[in-house]
Parts: C-alpha cells; sequence; structure tokens
C-alpha cells in the first residue's frame, strides 16, 4: 500500500471513531505564543512535551533550520498575523543541535537536484532572475549565531509591536534541554 493510502485509510477509522474529539480546541493560542522551530522529526513531539506545550497552546511553524530567512517572507508573515489575528504576543526562535541545515553543503545540493532530474537549464533560469540559490540554500555554522539572526530579524521588524518580546532557544534533540539564547523581555 503506497502511504497515502495508508494515511487516507487511517483517516478514515480515525473520524469514524471521533479520535479528533480529545485535540478539539479554538484557532486561538491559550498560551498567546508563536513558536518558529526546525522541522526536524525528532521535534514533533519532543519539543511540545519539553515545553508543556499541549494542542491549542501555541502557534508552531516548523521551517527548515527554524531560520527566519527574509523580513518579507512567508515566515514573517505568519508571526505578523499570529501576533495581529490570533493573539499571540510573544515570538520564540528554537532551533536544536544536530540540525540538517548546519554546514548544509550548497553545491552538493544542486547536485542531488540535478541527480532527481532538474536540468541546468532551470537552475540558469532562477539565476538568470536574480535568485542566488547558493545563498538561498545556504545553511549555518552555529545553531546559537542563527537563532541570535533570526530573533534580530523580527525583533527589528518594522511591523512587529515593540511590547512583542523575542525569545530565542536552543533544544537538545536527544534530551529535550532547552538552552536561551536571547531573553526577549
Amino acid at each position: 500500500m503506497r502511504l497515502l493510502d495508508s494515511i487516507l485509510e487511517y483517516n478514515e477509522q480515525f473520524v469514524e471513531t471521533k479520535e479528533y474529539e480529545k485535540y478539539q480546541t479554538t484557532k486561538l493560542p491559550d498560551k498567546r505564543m508563536v513558536i518558529v522551530t526546525c522541522m526536524d522529526t525528532r521535534l514533533i513531539e519532543l519539543l511540545p512535551k519539553a515545553m508543556n506545550v499541549k494542542n491549542g497552546d501555541v502557534k508552531i511553524i516548523k521551517v527548515a533550520g527554524g531560520i527566519v530567512a527574509h523580513p518579507f517572507g512567508s515566515v514573517m508573515r505568519s508571526i505578523l498575523v499570529a501576533v495581529y489575528e490570533l493573539n499571540a504576543n510573544e515570538v520564540c526562535i528554537i532551533g536544536h543541535h544536530d540540525c540538517g541545515m548546519s554546514n548544509i553543503n550548497s553545491d552538493g545540493l544542486l547536485n542531488k537536484i540535478k541527480d532527481r532530474g532538474v536540468t541546468q537549464e532551470r537552475i540558469d533560469t532562477l539565476t538568470y532572475s536574480g535568485l542566488n540559490l547558493k545563498k538561498w540554500f545556504e545553511g549555518f555554522t552555529s545553531v546559537e549565531e542563527s537563532v541570535r539572526h533570526s530573533v534580530e530579524l523580527i525583533d527589528n521588524h518594522p511591523l512587529l509591536p515593540a511590547d512583542v518580546p523575542v525569545h530565542g532557544l536552543v533544544i537538545d534533540p536527544k534530551t529535550g534541554k532547552l538552552d536561551v539564547v536571547v531573553k526577549g523581555y
């Protein structure tokens, strides 16, 4: 059975047995925080448990490396929507040790893209349109510095209210231990 088919089969039972009822909540975060963190599979359950948050407590935005890469990109837009429309009044950036974005090799990634059938012509089209793919795929060497950079980008955003604290943390994906990089208060 293909993966999507097995998911849909499970979902049918999930809905029939009303398993969803234990997850029902409102769209507004009870703890009034928006978290930006990495999409790493080790953090799916560990991060909420390590922070004592449950379904309905916070807004969580997951993106490679937990990086806010652009002040006017979709991650920043999501943060602003959480603040202005969904009652979040704190922002927390959470990176993690042993992140796949640390020391990522842009050239190696571009080679993998080509190996999967994307032509050099397509890549050149993006380059000619002004996108620097090497920079776009660039990771980081220090998770703490990456977190600090994202915190500064958000904290200095012209549309973020001055009274919204922006915190930066790093989690250990083995133990769940949180270390503070920036305390936004």
